[in-house]
């Protein structure tokens, strides 16, 4: 059962109540991620996320982690592209206490200078550890190709540069203009009520600057022609990410484009796994992954591969991209995509973890909270022809963005097959 209130102050608060749980588990949620930074600010969503954990005027950093590893849970944290999230999970007779580390850590971190030194070199080395894994690499690249000179297509640790250009005041002042009780969502998923969540909040509530969730500048989504960005790195493996770019999550397509993905690449049965992995041995690891925005989104094939198998599974791939806007899947397969998708909801709907995410971002996406029910009723719906008709909108050359990191010096002769 989900509820959720919006105070007067305009924080939100939500519960997913599963009475049947042993535990709770609780995010605080703000609506701002790595797109609503300015080009000089970039990463100093991820920044502000590790440095809540550094200490707050009642607990040193140590103090916050045996707050509630003490008690038997865990903590941990996540920025993304439009949310940074800090969430515990522990026994539910600990809600309280969860809540009140978490708040604490929310509204009364320190940010000493000495700790933003630090902190700002162990974000370095995270960056260096992601350009050590080319399958990351190869993501950040895409990203900057598939929205070039916009936040969407920024990283989200930032860079180098904008960490170094980055002090308190900066961080501080971005923190008290966007961390505000419009932007801020606490959720509560487990063994709790949903008035025990509002009575348990309410003494944090008056805590929180008021304001308004920040608006992210739009994306540009203009492209003519495909586009391909090579890194030249020693490596075993080419990593590819062909990006296309798709919908919003406020789109209707997306339901179709959904299932889509999941005939496409999702699992072992998908059609890119078993064409390019078990029919020609080309690949280990072979799969796609959809991406929803608030006003756009991307489709996403990743692969590792022997580089001299490049040009070959390249065009396995296309193949089958061009083979989904031809002809309607077949019953059998809009059946299992289906069914894998709707079952894969009811799997995520066990856990109390899941359920909290789940509460976040359909609230923070759309100002509600959308039941399992009637998206597996929505997907029930989707026809072969719908799929075939987001195939044709989408899988286009001028959508078509691919990244590589590799051994070659060039990639020029793989852009003919992109077009």
């Amino acid at each position: 059962m989900y509820q959720f209130t919006r105070l007067k102050n305009g924080l939100t608060v939500a519960t997913a109540e599963m009475p049947h749980m042993q535990s709770v588990s609780v995010g605080l949620w703000i609506g701002v991620g790595s797109r609503y930074e300015p080009a000089e600010l970039n990463g100093v969503c991820h920044f502000i996320e590790h440095l809540l954990f550094k200490g707050t005027k009642r607990r040193s950093a140590r103090e916050i982690s045996e707050a509630v590893e003490g008690i038997g849970g865990y903590l941990n944290a996540f920025t993304s592209e439009e949310a940074t999230c800090i969430h515990a999970r522990a026994s539910h007779d600990r809600f309280d206490e969860l809540l009140d580390v978490l708040m604490d850590m929310l509204l009364a971190s320190r940010f000493v200078p000495a700790d933003i030194g630090k902190e700002r070199e162990v974000i370095k080395e995270e960056m260096a550890m992601y350009l050590d894994e080319p399958q990351h690499q190869v993501q950040e690249l895409l990203n900057a190709t598939l929205w070039p000179e916009q936040p969407l297509g920024r990283p989200i640790t930032g860079t180098g540069r904008t960490l170094d250009a980055m002090g308190r005041e900066q961080i501080t002042r971005f923190l008290r203009n966007n961390y505000v009780s419009g932007s801020t969502l606490v959720v509560a998923a487990g063994r709790i009520t949903h008035r025990q969540a509002l009575r348990s909040v309410a003494p944090h509530a008056a805590r929180l600057p008021v304001g308004s969730r920040p608006q992210a500048l739009v994306a540009h989504n203009e492209q003519a022609s495909p586009r391909l960005r090579l890194i030249t790195k020693k490596t075993e493996q080419t990593q590819i990410a062909l990006g296309i770019r798709t919908c919003s999550r406020h789109d209707e397509r997306r339901y179709a484009l959904r299932l889509l993905n999941t005939i496409l690449g999702e699992n072992m049965s998908s059609r890119l796994f078993q064409v390019v992995r078990e029919d020609r041995g080309l690949a280990y690891s072979i799969y796609s992954s959809p991406s929803f925005f608030a006003d756009t989104g991307d489709l996403v094939v990743s692969a590792g591969l022997d580089t001299d198998n490049l040009p070959k599974a390249l065009r396995l791939i296309l193949r089958e991209l061009r083979r989904c806007t031809e002809s309607l899947p077949n019953a059998a397969e809009l059946r299992r995509a289906r069914d894998y998708v709707i079952g894969q909801i009811d799997l995520g709907s066990e856990s109390a973890d899941n359920q909290m995410n789940w509460v976040g971002e359909q609230i923070l996406g759309y100002s509600r909270v959308f039941s399992p029910a009637g998206i597996k009723r929505r997907l029930r719906e989707v026809t072969g022809g719908e799929i075939r008709a987001v195939a044709r909108d989408f899988f286009r050359p001028e959508r078509l963005n691919l990244a590589l990191v590799s051994p070659l010096k060039t990639a020029g002769h793989l852009a003919g097959l992109l077009r």
